[in-house]
């Protein structure tokens, strides 16, 4: 089975799976690293970020100031794309063992993202919510408990980070002005936003498929592990 195959799989598998467990909360994760990864990037190009708006239905705004026009456009890719290279982050630190890292990513993400942008009632009370629990995760859970925390969050964001932006293609089909930063781009490239969305999908389907490779390469590497040790023990 190929690997684009066994992502598409994996990704509606996913999206069954966590649609079974409660978990609308902990959905606004991506948007609050896409926001965030608008507002870095208008940061980085000397613009200013006046502040951030995260919305009970999973979506967000950053509103922000640019002192060179042409800066619009790489402030505007940075959003989905920083959500979908997350996304891989996640999984790759899962391969790795480095759950309590990317815990301890998500809090500093989300601490900076209350402290410096965020305003807005509903999105101060989903970061507080969210740096608590994932203290209180990194302190007393154990090890099982933390793990499913974890992988439920990167199931959530690999979800999240690619129909995101396979949505933003529906809305560039209905109307080409309200596709949020496919909209953006075309406004300020002459760029259709339905090329724009289809970009960002297909960008986020690749890190999709690191993301799995890195997941699957973990559970092979821990099953060739075990029968190693089995082997061992009966010789």
């Amino acid at each position: 089975m190929s690997n684009w195959v066994k992502t598409i799989l994996f990704l509606i598998g996913s999206a069954v799976l966590t649609h079974w467990i409660p978990s609308s909360f902990f959905r606004n994760l991506d948007t609050m690293v896409h926001e965030f990864g608008h507002a870095v990037a208008t940061l980085a190009l000397s613009g200013k970020v006046m502040y951030i708006e995260l919305y009970r239905d999973h979506s967000g705004v950053t509103y922000s100031s640019m002192t060179k026009s042409w800066a619009i456009i790489p402030v505007s890719l940075a959003g989905y794309m920083t959500a979908s290279l997350f996304a891989w982050f996640l999984f790759s630190a899962y391969a790795r063992g480095k759950q309590r890292l990317g815990l301890q990513v998500m809090t500093a993400l989300s601490a900076l993202s209350l402290v410096l942008f965020v305003r807005n009632s509903f999105g101060v009370t989903f970061l507080l919510g969210f740096i608590l629990l994932t203290v209180l995760a990194l302190a007393l859970a154990p090890k099982w408990l933390r793990d499913f925390y974890y992988l439920l969050l990167a199931f959530l964001c690999l979800e999240e980070s690619v129909f995101g932006p396979g949505s933003l293609i529906v809305y560039a089909l209905q109307n080409s002005r309200g596709a949020g930063d496919a909209s953006n781009l075309a406004n300020h490239t002459g760029i259709p936003a339905i090329v724009w969305a289809i970009g960002f999908t297909l960008f986020a389907l690749w890190c999709a498929k690191q993301a799995v490779q890195a997941f699957l390469g973990r559970k092979k590497g821990a099953q060739r592990s075990t029968r190693s040790t089995a082997m061992s023990y009966r010789d």
